[in-house]
């Protein structure tokens, strides 16, 4: 049985100093310092004691920490050695020369590093945290897909389970979709599980019939046209960036889609004096400081999933070397397959 929260904390406050400390923050100002904009110095003295432990014990378990750019700041910059969206994590963990990694972000990004790392140890810090689009198709699923359209190649978002990569002929990101949907034969592409993705590629690949599954994250999925119309006319300076994975008729009121690496660029390269971040809200936060020019405006949704990976969960999740994500053998092939092809795809098209 695993043990409660408040035994977890008991070991850990008997293991490591973790009372708020101004000391432990004057000792970490380094890193404070990339978040400071929006982490007040207060904060930072709860969070500093956590972060201190954590990367000592990234030392002493010869650890490394991925971290999606939906976590929170203090992870985000406190503790992360990589940080990206899915496609440059799943390209990060083909690089990972650490015996161990420590995944912060959602249980199918830690199936994808161990995909790639079948002999690595990868840990978990929550196994709830899971994804609406993950939870959205099976394999099951894909093999009816297949069924309705035989002979139509298969492209599987990479927020999904193993065992869908698996049954999938190639993965996909957000940022590099439509390479991947141009670059397969023929003239009609099944994607799962995200409808408003494929929607949005199919708009920008017009020669491609999209079949598409009825699949959405509960994060981007919760923004309207409405509400862009409506915070533009209210602001209308205000230049909006919105992610693909939100409907097609969001996208269209925004002035740039992207992904999440894809919307960094944006940022660093136009320097808007106003942007609004039509995605999840640790996005703004994680690069207000190093943006100080742009002023990232409401509104934004939170994905309760990201949310559960905190501090606390990493320390003990290294502490405790819990939890490991295993895939069965019988998929760790195939789901490879796929989601190497799509960084092969990825780097070819890049490459171009």
């Amino acid at each position: 049985m695993s043990p409660s929260l408040p035994d977890i904390r008991a070991t850990l406050q008997g293991a490591y100093d973790l009372a708020p400390s101004m000391a432990a923050a004057e000792a970490t100002r380094d890193l404070h310092a990339r978040m400071a904009r929006v982490v007040p110095l207060a904060d930072w003295a709860r969070h500093a004691p956590y972060v201190l432990a954590i990367n000592r014990l990234k030392q002493q378990r010869g650890a490394v920490v991925l971290a999606h750019n939906y976590m929170t700041p203090e992870i985000y910059h406190g503790i992360a050695d990589v940080v990206g969206d899915s496609l440059q994590l799943a390209i990060a963990a083909t690089r990972v020369e650490a015996p161990v990694i420590v995944q912060c972000g959602v249980h199918f990004m830690a199936e994808t590093s161990k995909i790639l790392n079948p002999g690595k140890t990868v840990l978990m810090p929550d196994m709830g945290a899971g994804c609406s689009l993950a939870e959205a198709i099976t394999a099951e699923g894909i093999a009816e897909m297949r069924a309705r359209h035989p002979g139509v190649p298969v492209v599987s978002y990479v927020n999904t389970t193993a065992a869908v990569k698996a049954a999938s002929d190639v993965c996909c990101t957000s940022s590099n979709a439509v390479q991947i949907v141009r670059a397969l034969p023929g003239d009609t592409v099944i994607m799962t599980p995200d409808k408003h993705l494929a929607q949005n590629v199919a708009r920008l690949v017009p020669e491609k019939r999209i079949i598409w599954w009825d699949g959405a994250c509960i994060v981007h999925e919760r923004f309207t046209a409405q509400d862009l119309r409506e915070f533009r006319a209210f602001q209308p300076d205000t230049t909006i960036i919105a992610h693909p994975e939100c409907p097609a008729d969001v996208v269209a009121e925004a002035d740039f889609t992207g992904s999440t690496a894809g919307i960094i660029d944006f940022v660093a390269r136009q320097r808007p004096a106003k942007a609004l971040l039509v995605t999840e809200c640790s996005m703004a936060s994680n690069i207000a400081d190093a943006h100080p020019d742009v002023e990232f405006v409401g509104p934004c949704n939170m994905c309760p999933y990201m949310k559960m990976i905190t501090l606390e969960k990493v320390l003990w999740s290294l502490h405790s070397m819990t939890t490991p994500v295993e895939v069965a053998p019988e998929v760790i092939a195939p789901a490879r397959a796929a989601v190497e092809r799509m960084i092969t795809l990825s780097s070819a098209r890049s490459a171009a």
